[in-house]
């Protein structure tokens, strides 16, 4: 396993990181649990949740992935060598069995934590990450900007003041953002550095074959200013290991739930074709190819994968070992510029 450091600490995070979303709706705990013990075992130490999952996101089973992690904890007591990561949950209408409807300020984020830390059964988290703003602006599939008032946000000073709060209780080791934009990354360093606060150390956005916006103005933050990408979605929601070009298996994401759709438009689907020939044309899969371009960024932290069986976990961790020659990548970058970003 390859290993970089988290933002500009000492910490070694493995480059692959364990997704866990799915934990509680389509896996069960002890298929959780056989999973964790799997990638252990091959080197990764570094986990990702949060207070929403498991998706789709619904009352009777919010809480569930954290709770299968927490019990993992407690059965192997290996929690110091674990860096665990998890997430408050920003606003929407859509959460509202969390707290009544979940915000960024000071009481939403002390009460989230304290729930966290119970089902993970520990008293710290290693990254406490922001899971998306609390502000008009554009995440989760949306690339354009509308200007308007917002009827009711919260100040990002007052979210980090709260984050630097939760560092000082020792309930947060570091904290880190989720779907967030480069103003928004610009403005918490800026408020940061004049109070005083520790600055964050990662940013988990969505990249992909599929959808490289993060290279336009958030890469060059990630290297600058050493706040790495926590890639999620690195396979767009299971398209690009090609699965969905044929007839799509009955138990798959898409298949089950229309909402996670942006990843198959026609320009998507056109893309995903070339680049699973592409693949093949190199005696690699779809998915080796998707995965290894992700790994061979140099902004990244880690790349967070997931899985529903040990068979696509096994695949996914092994792309560590795949190194992409320069004229695949070529390949892949004319790819990308006649589909540019077709599924953000």
């Amino acid at each position: 396993m390859k290993h970089s450091k988290l933002g500009n600490t000492s910490i070694d995070v493995s480059r692959i990181c364990l997704g866990t979303m799915t934990w509680g709706e389509q896996n069960t705990e002890a298929e959780a649990h056989e999973q964790m013990d799997y990638a252990v075992e091959q080197g990764i130490n570094f986990f990702d949740a949060a207070e929403m999952y498991p998706v789709p996101p619904k009352p009777e089973t919010q809480g569930l992935t954290e709770q299968y992690i927490g019990t993992w904890f407690a059965k192997h007591k290996k929690r110091e060598d674990i860096i665990m990561a998890t997430k408050v949950a920003g606003p929407g209408d859509w959460l509202s069995h969390i707290r009544g409807g979940s915000r960024l300020n000071r009481d939403h984020i002390m009460q989230a934590i304290d729930t966290s830390l119970e089902r993970l059964q520990t008293d710290y988290v290693d990254v406490y990450q922001l899971h998306w703003p609390d502000r008009n602006t554009n995440f989760f599939g949306q690339l354009g900007f509308t200007p308007k008032q917002e009827e009711q946000s919260t100040d990002l000073e007052e979210t980090l003041s709260a984050l630097n709060e939760l560092k000082q209780a020792g309930k947060i080791r570091h904290w880190g953002f989720s779907n967030e934009t480069p103003w928004g990354v610009m403005k918490a360093l800026q408020i940061c550095d004049e109070k005083g606060f520790d600055r964050p150390v990662s940013i988990q956005n969505p990249y992909n074959l599929l959808n490289r916006s993060y290279e336009v103005g958030l890469a060059e933050i990630s290297w600058r200013e050493q706040i790495g990408l926590l890639a999620y979605s690195p396979l767009g929601f299971g398209v690009l290991t090609g699965k969905y070009l044929n007839d799509a298996p009955a138990n798959a994401r898409l298949t089950l739930w229309e909402r996670f759709s942006r990843y198959t438009n026609d320009e998507a689907t056109a893309a995903t074709k070339l680049y699973a020939e592409l693949a093949k044309d190199n005696g690699l899969t779809p998915t080796q190819l998707a995965l290894a371009f992700v790994n061979q960024q140099g902004f990244l932290t880690a790349n967070i994968i997931g899985a529903t069986n040990m068979e696509q976990l096994k695949e996914n961790i092994d792309s560590i070992n795949i190194e992409l020659k320069q004229e695949i990548i070529d390949e892949i970058n004319a790819i990308h510029k006649r589909y540019s970003n077709p599924a953000p």
